[in-house]
């Protein structure tokens, strides 16, 4: 399967946060760059619209139009799970809304990729919006097969459970996540490629107060300024732009 014009939309899961590249823009790499640079030996040019802290109904509103003007023949797009952590969401409404999105990309031409989004339940904080992001990810699945869009079920990618695959955030995937999700992503498109897990670091053996500790410094360092924006109604890309507005060309790996 060949494609030529890739266009990722979303959020911090496909602007590539947690995967931290300082030669990159906005300093990530990410599962898309990764998948780019895989499809770059069929001569594909590559956007990638997402921007960390987007919403669903931003990412429609900002989003779909600029992409369409492209022409893609390939369209990822992961959006929603900014909204369902919110204290009030009408996820009947996102859908409403996503629907409509999906079915704009999909009558454009575009082979579109859909995500699930990952499944909380292990997580500490996060793991009490489990039903609602179950109840989300049935919705998503039901509007790849009205659309007949591919669907890559984060939700079902057990390895995930593996804290490597997590940034120090907890919240972003890191190097080895992104890696993970491309892999995911190639498979699941049919894409013939050699990309292998990246190799984890041996898990630190932590006493039950060093637990709490390090719980302690995620709380202050991560949770708590998440919280705050949440309270404030910003964003951590309220001043930030796309980071590959335009189609371009893609270097493969290595080159």
């Amino acid at each position: 399967m060949s494609f030529h014009r890739f266009v990722a939309l979303g959020d911090s899961f496909t602007e590539g946060v947690g995967d931290h590249d300082a030669t990159r823009p906005n300093g990530v790499r990410g599962w898309a760059d990764r998948v780019a640079e895989v499809l770059a030996d069929d001569d594909v040019t590559y956007a990638n619209l997402a921007i960390r802290g987007r919403k669903l109904l931003q990412i429609a509103a900002t989003q779909i139009d600029p992409a369409l003007e492209m022409k893609p023949d390939l369209v990822t797009i992961y959006a929603g799970a900014n909204d369902v952590l919110r204290p009030r969401v009408d996820i009947d409404h996102l859908i409403e809304v996503y629907d409509a999105a999906i079915g704009r990309l999909v009558d454009g031409g575009a082979r579109v990729v859909m995500f699930t989004a990952y499944d909380p339940g292990g997580a500490p904080v996060f793991g009490a919006l489990r039903g609602r992001f179950a109840i989300y990810n049935e919705l998503v699945r039901e509007v790849a097969d009205t659309h007949g869009a591919t669907l890559v079920d984060f939700w079902r990618l057990r390895d995930y459970r593996d804290d490597r695959l997590w940034d120090v955030d907890r919240m972003h995937m890191s190097s080895a996540g992104h890696q993970r999700m491309a892999i995911a992503v190639l498979d699941t498109l049919g894409v013939a490629h050699d990309l292998r897990p990246l190799d984890l670091a041996e898990r630190p053996v932590l006493t039950a107060r060093q637990r709490r500790a390090a719980h302690l410094d995620w709380a202050r360092a991560h949770a708590a300024p998440w919280v705050k924006r949440r309270l404030t109604g910003t964003s951590s890309g309220d001043s930030m732009d796309p980071r590959r507005p335009v189609l371009a060309p893609v270097a493969p790996p290595g080159g």
